[in-house]
């Protein structure tokens, strides 16, 4: 247990390197980076006598000897902070362009590594935003080529490893650690992943769902909604740093969009590679050229990322929340990057001028706000600066509704105040000393100084970034502080952003300056066909004649007049309602469009009827005509009817549209629209997909899965289904019997039960 424990510590560095890239928030949301809090006991406040850990920063406090015999804390003396050394890292360049760096650490028996991909959000097409999302989840969840998730995840719980993928907005990371007797499986199982990934299409979908869920709850936190408004303003709606995900973007995203993605940006001149742990370095390099020396694809070089434009957009904005319980707020304007090397000393001044404003109990706006003027709050300050854009310079936190306007001009009045003149001497010290020691024990070991120089490597950083950042935060004066604050604290340009209940004011919002209201509203799914040409039209029909074939041929197809079907659906435990309950169906169809199934459920009867224009339903409480969401679902069965999917291509109104190699989407006239997944092998019909309405919210995607072929008078039928609805199992289906052909007459479809 102790090494599986020491090798999730090691997966901890790639999620930080993921985290230099903004973490992942709320799918859509533009993401910046926030400095750690500091920890306890290493912003200047260490438990006396309490030592500090060995050569990772400062050494044992000594207490001078006081003649009452007691002493305070402020007397207790500590040796300087240990200077930042990059790590002594082998840099290659392999045959075939890729960027390879190795960190000898015998202290475990283990290795892990990392790839850092050229890719990100940032070059999501505009139709398709989620598009590199989606790729970073399903290249590990979907598998390899070879492999599917599920087998991987097998092969690594059994081999104590992990693996994981994920594309933030400028950076994609492939990340790996294991056990050093495994490492050469782990690494060709990597090389899979970063290679040669299956995208199997259950999990897109299951992605898809994902992020589906994240968008129609994207409104439900009034903190998030605040920050995420607060930086679309910032940014730009009409820039890639402010876009949201929505339904359309998401559903728009095919299979071969991630394929084609993959294909652009995982390319060996676009990626590095670090590997660290128990392994000799020659000995490791050699394996690793051997392992990629077949990995030759070359692409165009990737583009360089989005510039922000510096435009800013003062103003009050309000986020109507009618369920916010009280006030939240994001306040501020655009802060600095990183890469503005010759004002290193500037961004290391401004970012304890923030610790100074907001960086904690003893901050200038808690003291302001609590102590002063009695407001209960929960506020912080920070100024960031991106690796590849400027950052965000905001302070965000929540306030009683009651409070609002008058916490909100204390804290502007604050920010002027830092303006006019220097900060005490304590101020200065203690958020100094924070700063300095959060940055010295974030990168306390050879692994995790690693992980941040690839970082700074892959966005251009000189070698001796994180010293001279070092030395630049523990030069700042007071003096500094105060030229930073005129020259970069804008109070003129400030952006509010409120997300409240405005009736629950006591003052109006207006007091502040003129308020615009933010449109909060979640745009509709609404299914939209998949883009067509001449080509993918051919292809589609293709794929049909070939389904048509492997059922038993287009014209025994053709020849069912009807069928009968005895189903048994067995409902799984966590569907609300009738979960674990067993519903017997008959489902009866008389071509060309009669429709009628009889489901005996716990609560009784239900009937549903359909000629293919109108209908009615008998349920335990009466009938009545066939309306709204059930009228949806079942025009939707009937759409799906077994062989008019396989014969659509001959049925009028209907187009056949090749998604990939291997399936198609089906649509009419009248806005049904369906997905089908063929064997590749077989040919015959794997998947069914589609959206469900539901009595209220969003369309819900579900999917039918066919297995257990059989013979039907020559046809080959499927006889169990598994349906699945928002990415959870809905029921399993066994078909008792199933008869075609039989002479059922439509009248007596059409005839009510009594």
């Amino acid at each position: 247990m102790k090494t599986l424990r020491r090798i999730l510590g090691i997966l901890l560095l790639a999620a930080a390197v993921r985290a230099q890239d903004g973490g992942i928030p709320a799918p859509g949301a533009p993401k910046t980076e926030k400095p750690a809090p500091p920890a306890a006991g290493r912003g200047g406040t260490q438990a006396p006598g309490a030592p500090a850990t060995a050569g990772r920063g400062r050494g044992t406090a000594s207490a001078p000897a006081a003649a009452s015999g007691a002493f305070s804390p402020k007397d207790l003396k500590y040796p300087p902070l240990r200077a930042i050394q990059a790590p002594n890292a082998a840099t290659f360049t392999l045959p075939n362009g890729m960027k390879l760096s190795l960190l000898e650490d015998h202290d475990l028996p283990v290795v892990g590594g990392i790839a850092l991909v050229r890719t990100g959000s940032l070059w999501d097409p505009p139709q398709r935003i989620g598009l590199a999302q989606l790729t970073g989840i399903t290249m590990r969840t979907g598998g390899t080529i070879l492999k599917t998730g599920e087998q991987i995840d097998t092969l690594l719980d059994n081999s104590a490893s992990n693996m994981e993928t994920a594309i933030g907005d400028s950076v994609g990371t492939v990340s790996f650690a294991g056990l050093k007797e495994n490492a050469p499986a782990t690494l060709q199982l990597f090389k899979e992943m970063l290679t040669q990934p299956g995208f199997r299409r259950e999990k897109i979908e299951l992605a898809k769902t994902q992020l589906r869920v994240a968008v129609a709850h994207r409104n439900d936190n009034a903190a998030i909604v605040a920050h995420r408004e607060f930086a679309s303003l910032i940014y730009g709606k009409d820039a890639p740093f402010g876009w949201q995900q929505e339904y359309a973007t998401i559903d728009r995203v095919s299979r071969n969009d991630l394929r084609a993605f993959h294909q652009r940006y995982f390319f060996p001149a676009n990626v590095m590679l670090g590997v660290w742990g128990d392994f000799n370095t020659a000995e490791m390099k050699a394996s690793i050229e051997k392992l990629f020396a077949d990995w030759t694809v070359q692409q165009p070089p990737v583009p360089e990322f989005a510039k922000v434009k510096n435009a800013p957009s003062p103003g009050v904005f309000l986020a109507e929340k009618k369920d916010a319980p009280q006030t939240f707020f994001t306040i501020g304007h655009l802060g600095g990057q990183r890469a503005d090397k010759d004002n290193a000393k500037d961004y290391a001044a401004l970012e304890i001028l923030a610790g100074i404003l907001g960086g904690g109990p003893q901050s200038r706006i808690a003291d302001r706000l609590r102590t002063k003027l009695g407001i209960p709050n929960d506020a912080s300050a920070t100024w960031n600066a991106d690796y590849a854009r400027p950052g965000l310079f905001e302070i965000s936190g929540s306030a009683k509704s009651i409070s609002t306007v008058a916490a909100i001009k204390a804290i502007q009045e604050e920010i002027d105040r830092l303006r006019t003149a220097e900060v005490t001497e304590d101020e200065w010290r203690n958020a100094r000393d924070a700063a300095v020691n959060r940055l010295v024990f974030t990168h306390d070991s050879q692994t995790k100084l690693f992980a941040r120089q690839m970082v700074l490597d892959y966005y251009g950083y000189p070698k001796d970034y994180l010293p001279l950042y070092q030395k630049a935060l523990e030069s700042v004066t007071r003096a500094d502080l105060l030229r930073v604050a005129k020259q970069f604290l804008n109070p003129a340009n400030l952006t509010v952003v409120v997300a409240a209940n405005p009736s629950m004011f006591v003052e109006p919002l207006e007091k502040l300056g003129p308020v615009t209201k933010l449109d909060l509203a979640i745009p509709e799914a609404k299914p939209e066909v998949v883009e067509s040409s001449d080509a993918s039209l051919a292809e589609g029909k293709q794929i049909l004649l070939q389904a048509q074939a492997a059922a038993g041929g287009a014209e025994k197809l053709a020849a069912v007049k009807d069928y009968t079907m005895l189903t048994e659906y067995s409902i799984a435990p966590a569907v609300p309602n009738v979960g674990g309950s067993k519903i017997v169906q008959i489902e009866k169809w008389v071509a060309p469009t009669t429709f009628r199934q009889d489901a005996t459920l716990p609560a009784g009867r239900v009937t549903v009827y359909a000629d293919g224009k109108v209908g009615w339903i008998s349920t335990p409480q009466g009938w009545g005509a066939l309306a709204g969401m059930p009228r949806s679902q079942v025009f939707g069965d009937l759409f799906r009817v077994y062989y008019r999917l396989l014969l659509s291509d001959r049925l009028e109104g209907r187009v056949v549209n090749a998604i990939d190699e291997s399936s198609v989407q089906i649509a009419d006239a009248t806005g049904q629209m369906t997905s089908l997944e063929f064997d590749p092998l077989t040919h015959l019909l794997k998947r069914v997909s589609y959206d469900t309405q539901q009595a209220g919210g969003a369309p819900i995607y579900s999917e039918e899965i066919y297995d257990d072929f059989r013979d039907a008078g020559g046809i080959k039928v499927p006889f169990k289904v598994t349906i699945n609805q928002g990415g959870s199992k809905f029921s399993d289906v066994v078909v008792r019997d199933y008869k075609i052909n039989t002479g059922l007459n439509p009248l007596e479809l059409a005839r009510r039960p009594q």
